[in-house]
């Protein structure tokens, strides 16, 4: 049987790398992403590993929800026309702010990491559900520690910091993850976190510079913390994008499910607060009120 992948934010970096590894296991990729000639390239990569099947790819800006639901579209509609099943989604694409942004009236950071893979995955569920045996990975970090963990709004009190929100938004989609495993327990679509550890990326590279992405309490200390960040964000896109391909292919996972893929590409005990029914049940309410799944 074909197996299909999908992988967001899968034009460079960890994405790309991400494709390039599914393309050499045999899957039909398509990467999606938001600069055509950036696509373009991206296919030139995945077809020069000689894959079984050629890539393609779609546009789409993953931090409109609205570009979202087309994109789900698309992929849906594709597949039943060809009947081929849909066997892998990544949930990729992640961002950080040094300075707070609005998407269409909330805050960028949520919008990206959380409510835009959280929109597509439940939208291709019915059409995972019919490819199953089926995987979503959804791709974490580390950030997670450093985040407040009040889900009663999209933001939460105090200042802006790009560096604790983008981890806030992150444990979010976590915990999201952790609970969609047990929903879709039984059902033949398995789902899996995978935390890349770091890599140079455009997101890490200028955006870390800043001091104003993180609280103050930790300012004074944030010159060493980001030498460590850094260090451990400095390995190559290729090794970042292990944990992904793993939690992606991997047979020893089959029937498995709500498992972290941790950076050295091994399952590891997941971030404690993420498996909290209670964070959850907040996140659940917040993704459901902010990016419906029947568009308004």
């Amino acid at each position: 049987m074909k197996k299909t992948a999908v992988v967001t934010a899968g034009t460079a970096g960890i994405g790309l790398e991400t494709a390039l590894g599914l393309a050499a296991a045999g899957f039909s990729v398509t990467t999606v992403g938001r600069n055509a000639a950036r696509g373009a390239q991206a296919v030139d990569r995945v077809n020069a590993t000689s894959p079984a099947h050629p890539g393609r790819f779609l546009s789409a800006d993953l931090a409109s929800l609205g570009e979202v639901r087309a994109l789900a579209d698309r992929v849906a509609a594709d597949h039943a026309s060809s009947g081929e099943p849909l066997t892998v989604l990544v949930n990729n694409v992640g961002a950080m702010f040094a300075d707070r942004q609005d998407l269409d009236g909330v805050e960028a950071s949520f919008v990206v990491n959380h409510l835009s893979p959280y929109l597509l995955t439940e939208l291709l569920l019915p059409t995972l559900t019919a490819g199953a045996p089926s995987r979503i990975v959804n791709v974490t970090s580390g950030a997670v520690a450093a985040a407040k963990r009040v889900f009663d709004a999209v933001e939460p009190p105090g200042g802006y910091y790009g560096f604790h929100w983008y981890g806030r938004a992150k444990l979010a989609n976590l915990a999201y993850t952790l609970d969609l495993a047990t929903r879709l327990d039984g059902t033949g679509v398995s789902v899996f976190a995978a935390d890349p550890g770091g890599a140079a990326t455009d997101m890490t590279n200028g955006t870390l510079a800043d001091p104003k992405i993180v609280s103050p309490a930790l300012r004074l200390l944030w010159p060493l913390v980001r030498r460590t960040f850094e260090r451990s964000t400095s390995g190559p896109a290729s090794v970042a994008a292990r944990p992904s391909i793993v939690a992606a292919t991997d047979e020893a996972l089959a029937g498995r499910t709500g498992i972290v893929i941790g950076a050295q590409a091994r399952p590891v005990t997941p971030f404690r607060v993420a498996t909290d029914p209670r964070v959850a049940e907040a996140v659940r309410r917040l993704s459901e009120r902010h990016a419906p799944l029947a568009a308004t």
